[in-house]
């Protein structure tokens, strides 16, 4: 059965892409799932260490933790080979540039994954507004993008594309701000088709366990590299919301 493709994307940084696919990738493994992961932002590769970080610290210490199959990826006759990969679910982090890798594996999706920070800053990547009122005009080049994916996956793979847009670092500091977002979100989202997800909030404990490749899903009695406090249980709960709002509990192997 061909693994399920989950492409993490968009085409600015900062934006949470790395945490959010780390994430993904490590929860799906603690549901029992086969995972294989490819970080196509080849000069970056925030990704790819944290995997690396992962598996060091998890030897250092004498630490049991599920680890997904990495796959090198630098052409798409590498990604075409990767996406046959015998796991479940194939999670693709990518870089934030329009490059040939990107959109093959856009293409090649079956959901797409877009952290956005909760700003008009981030909502550029997906529409353009009217600077007087603020009402969306068109899609952005990102948008775009993926729209033409997801009509390459309808005529030639005979597929959709599930596009779930979260919105990251969500504040409650700026209600008017966040009401404005939210309703050109809603307005963009009938047009271009995709689904608004709450996503990450800006939390030190997703920053803090990076450094030894652990995620909130990983800690326990025994793996514990940085003291835990009711914070790591929001995080993890949000964390599992995350999940359920994404459709990705379910059993990876039904019979």
């Amino acid at each position: 059965m061909r693994a399920r493709v989950i492409v993490v994307g968009n085409e600015k940084g900062g934006a949470g892409k790395s945490t959010v696919c780390t994430h993904l990738a490590v929860a799906l493994l603690h549901e029992g799932a086969k995972v294989a992961v490819v970080d196509l932002d080849i000069r970056q590769q925030s990704t790819g260490h944290f995997f690396a970080n992962r598996l060091t610290w998890t030897a250092a210490q004498g630490a049991e933790l599920p680890h997904p199959t990495m796959l090198i990826v630098n052409d798409e006759s590498a990604l075409e080979e990767a996406l046959r990969a015998d796991v479940h679910f194939v999670v693709i982090d990518t870089p934030g540039a329009d490059t040939p890798l990107s959109r093959a594996a856009h293409q090649a999706a079956d959901l797409v994954v877009t952290p956005m920070n909760d700003s008009f800053v981030d909502f550029d990547m997906l529409g353009v507004v009217d600077p007087v009122t603020l009402t969306v005009v068109k899609a952005s080049l990102y948008a775009e993008a993926v729209w033409e994916a997801k009509k390459h996956a309808a005529t030639v793979r005979r597929e959709t594309i599930d596009w779930i847009v979260l919105r990251n670092r969500l504040s409650s500091s700026e209600p008017r701000n966040r009401r404005r977002v939210d309703e050109r979100i809603a307005a963009l989202a009938k047009r271009v088709g995709f689904r608004p997800v709450a996503g990450l909030r800006d939390r030190v404990i997703y920053r803090e366990l990076f450094p030894f490749g652990v995620t909130v899903s990983d800690l326990s009695a025994k793996v514990r590299p940085a003291p835990v406090s009711l914070a790591h249980v929001a995080a993890r709960q949000e964390l599992r919301i995350l999940m359920q709002d994404m459709d990705l509990l379910a059993d990876p192997d039904p019979q």
